[in-house]
């Protein structure tokens, strides 16, 4: 069974989070987690002066996502980071180029979760997990969350990201803080729970 994780990471955010997701995955027998990036839209120059050329180049290894591979997997994880409360624009990009795989019904019945991070606390983390869930809904992909089973979300003794619409991570006005070990515990769980979802449904 394939557990795709699809994503972008400027800064190595949503890189972070997306490890933690296939961790979460191999936790489950038979389960593969393979992580792809979308592809990149911006200019080498742009992200020069967005600072992002090194986090960019420290995934660099991690293989540029084709449409076509979605139809081969049984789930798909999508993280992003939040743009003005929805995902970027990479992201959108690469599902604006699904429309084959919509017309043909390929994704209909697969798995589908989604992860984020932003810059502040309430910087959009909801709004572009269930904004993302139209897309999702669209090409009909059964939609997973982020349970409250995961009890790390409850927690009140220090600033964290997760919902239960999907895990999520505060990256600080600068991109200067990482994921905390309470967030990447809720992106391991997300992973893990797609995973086991995604086996009872394709037994």
């Amino acid at each position: 069974m394939k557990v795709l994780i699809v994503y972008y990471s400027t800064y190595g955010h949503v890189h972070k989070m997306a490890e933690a997701i296939a961790e979460g995955v191999k936790q489950v027998d038979g389960a593969e987690a393979a992580m792809r990036r979308v592809p990149e839209t911006l200019p080498d120059e742009i992200l020069e002066q967005m600072g992002a050329v090194n986090a960019q180049k420290a995934i660099s290894h991690v293989p540029v996502c084709t449409v076509d591979e979605l139809a081969s997997a049984d789930a798909v994880i999508f993280g992003t980071p939040t743009r003005f409360g929805n995902m970027c624009g990479q992201m959108r990009q690469f599902l604006d180029a699904t429309g084959q795989l919509w017309a043909q019904g390929d994704l209909v019945g697969k798995v589908g979760s989604v992860f984020t991070s932003s810059a502040t606390q309430h910087g959009g983390q909801e709004s572009t997990i269930l904004s993302f869930h139209i897309s999702l809904l669209h090409h009909g992909f059964v939609i997973v969350g982020l349970p409250y089973a995961f009890q790390g979300q409850m927690k009140i003794d220090e600033v964290t990201g997760g919902s239960p619409y999907g895990a999520s991570t505060i990256a600080g006005g600068s991109g200067e803080r990482m994921p905390s070990e309470n967030e990447l515990d809720g992106a391991r769980f997300q992973g893990k729970h797609v995973a086991e979802i995604a086996k009872r449904i394709n037994k």
